[in-house]
């Protein structure tokens, strides 16, 4: 959530840098309820000022031994008005956070203008055995494969999936099955053993509460999961006693930064133990509902995915080094495993709704020619923060707002894909990266 105080103080540079966003702030009913706000907190610090100088009359009245009637009369009538002040003050309060909900953070000074992802800019990339690359990396020397025919011969089995549970599912049998897992028990040794992650296991399932602190509500309740707890209006569940209980709808997680962030939710962090560096692995759950039919063959784009995730809550001006470190932990993953890869930093108009500034990671893909998306790691300064009420304490001073940093390290499902286009052979084998080997038996190439 953008701070208020900012939004009353300079609103025009907020409207500005939204709309490098492409995003119109509705400046007409923020104005209406900041009008009607400070109207309801003049009137209620009036009445307030009047109270007390009404009861300092009373007892002057009294004590002269004078009718104080009618001043005691006006002095009882305040209550009331104060207590209808105070409701329409959270009325307006409300309202206001309902508007401030929906709208996206701020880009940090250093994100690149620009309307889409054509407007993105390259910071660098990297090729097995040529870390300053430039160019894509050369044709293999046959004809390249998608993961779907490379996968399939090694257990990957998208029947089984739909008719288990429909499109974008998938079922994984032996090697590719032990494959996936070695990548997801790879990544979490690295975050953990030489990246200082501390590794958790969180619920896959979290009340709206949790969402609405790290931003996936309001906006993108269309791509969630949800499970109503309490039954339905046709079906309501009921105790022993035959009461009705209450109905509260729970979400499946899309991804592991929501629980990982939510540990600061409603807290004050001494200094002294930030910063807080944390990871997880776990399944993720989307709907894709604005995926318009795009890579619906194989596993890039599905409904449930696994992701090893790195969260950080830092002090604000440690978060833009921790950005950096983060985009080095994602790379650091993709350089064991010999993939190639670029790192591209996204324009105003490509960053996701929570982020001041964010990096993403594309591998390469030979069979699409082509370079996709497999980490996205974001600073989101205080926008979380202040949602979930997490701050900070130095050793001096009142709490502050701590900066929340996400990223993938990596997703697991693409990791895949990309290990088995990339470490294909001309005779359909997969040779296993040197890093994974010990995770998968000391196995070097898995045939078909």
């Amino acid at each position: 959530m953008l701070d208020p105080i900012l939004l009353r103080k300079d609103l025009q540079t907020v409207v500005d840098r939204l709309k490098d966003r492409g995003v119109d702030f509705d400046t007409q009913r923020f104005n209406e309820l900041e009008s009607r706000r400070k109207a309801v907190q003049t009137e209620t610090e009036s009445l307030q000022a009047r109270r007390n100088a009404l009861a300092k009359q009373i007892g002057q009245l009294k004590a002269q031994g004078q009718d104080a009637s009618a001043v005691l009369a006006e002095s009882q009538a305040i209550p009331g008005r104060l207590k209808q002040l105070e409701d329409d003050l959270a009325a307006v309060q409300q309202s206001l956070n309902e508007l401030l909900l929906a709208v996206p953070n701020l880009p940090h000074a250093s994100v690149p203008a620009g309307a889409s992802a054509d407007d993105n800019v390259e910071v660098r990339r990297w090729l097995p055995g040529q870390p300053a690359a430039d160019g894509n990396p050369p044709p293999l020397p046959f004809p390249a494969k998608d993961h779907v025919a490379l996968g399939e011969p090694l257990g990957l089995d998208f029947d089984t999936a739909a008719k288990l549970s429909g499109a974008r599912f998938s079922f994984m049998r032996g090697p590719i099955a032990r494959l996936h897992r070695a990548l997801a028990q790879f990544m979490l040794d690295l975050q953990t053993g030489q990246h200082g992650y501390t590794e958790c296991y969180t619920p896959y399932i979290v009340n709206s509460s949790t969402l609405y602190g790290t931003g996936q509500l309001p906006k993108f309740k269309d791509d969630m999961f949800f499970v109503t707890k309490g039954g339905d209006d046709d079906h309501p569940k009921v105790d022993e006693r035959g009461n009705v209980l209450a109905r509260e709808d729970q979400y499946l997680i899309s991804t592991s930064e929501i629980t990982l962030t939510s540990v600061a939710r409603d807290s004050i962090i001494a200094v002294a133990d930030l910063p807080v560096r944390l990871t997880a692995h776990t399944p993720c759950f989307r709907s894709e509902a604005g995926s318009g039919g795009r890579d619906t063959r194989g596993m890039i784009r599905q409904h449930q995915f696994d992701k090893v995730e790195m969260v950080q809550i830092t002090q604000p001006d440690a978060s833009y080094q921790a950005l950096e470190d983060m985009v080095g932990h994602a790379e650091h993953v993709l350089q064991l495993l010999e993939l190639p890869y670029r790192v591209v930093l996204l324009c105003t108009g490509d960053m996701g709704f929570g982020a001041a500034k964010t990096y993403d990671l594309e591998v390469w893909l030979p069979a699409q020619n082509t370079w996709r998306e497999i980490s996205s790691v974001s600073n989101c300064e205080t926008f979380q923060a202040r949602r979930m009420q997490a701050r900070f304490r130095a050793a001096q001073g009142k709490p502050d707002y701590v900066h929340t940093l996400n990223g993938s390290g990596l997703a697991v499902g693409r990791a895949l894909v990309a290990v088995l286009e990339n470490h294909q052979q001309a005779d359909g084998s997969i040779v296993v990266p040197k890093v994974l080997q010990p995770y998968m038996g000391g196995l070097t190439v898995l045939q078909p």
